[in-house]
């Protein structure tokens, strides 16, 4: 059995939420969530320039953090959010492991003496959209975060996340043997 990609479902300007209800496609929660999926698909374009095996290799569960991480921004239940990281493993332990993959980047960098400018090879200029939008997916979970409970895993996360693809924008640039252009 095939499914049609269009449900017309949202054609009056509201989509559905997981575990039922329906919302207008600009709520809080929708930007939200929106924001996560589009980071996503901004660090699929990172991962498809310039292949570089440890970079990727960080990104590729990543992917897989956000799109739980969207899946719980979709939920308006707090229960079934929890069930959610649980399931994704997104807890302490999985922010220590970014934070050690940022270590391990910053092992291969000089020390920053002065703002850089998001530039570079394609993969590292790619790497600075998705700090971007990361930061964007940020501050739209801290806004929702007002009107709703959240686990606070999820804004720590972003915050690190976003960390995590400066530095391995740098990387990327170090590796490649472009320079960084200061500001």
């Amino acid at each position: 059995m095939s499914f049609k990609i269009y449900t017309r479902t949202g054609d009056s300007g509201e989509t559905g939420l997981f575990g039922g209800g329906r919302v207008s496609k600009d709520d809080p929660r929708v930007e939200a969530y929106g924001d996560v999926d589009e980071l996503n698909a901004a660090i699929g374009m990172a991962r498809s320039i310039e292949m570089m095996p440890r970079i990727d290799e960080v990104l590729a569960p990543v992917q897989r953090d956000l799109f739980a991480i969207g899946a719980l921004l979709a939920t308006p239940d707090l229960e079934r959010m929890q069930q959610q990281l649980a399931k994704a493993r997104i807890d302490e332990e999985r922010i220590s492991e970014l934070e050690r993959a940022i270590d391990d980047g910053d092992r291969e960098l000089e020390p920053l003496k002065s703002f850089i400018l998001p530039s570079g090879t394609p993969k590292a200029a790619a790497l600075h959209v998705a700090r971007t939008v990361c930061r964007r997916a940020e501050r739209r979970v801290v806004h929702l975060e007002r009107e709703t409970a959240l686990p606070a895993l999820v804004v720590i996360y972003l915050n690190r996340l976003s960390d995590l693809l400066f530095t391995l924008a740098r990387v990327a640039n170090r590796r490649a043997g472009a320079g960084e252009v200061t500001w």
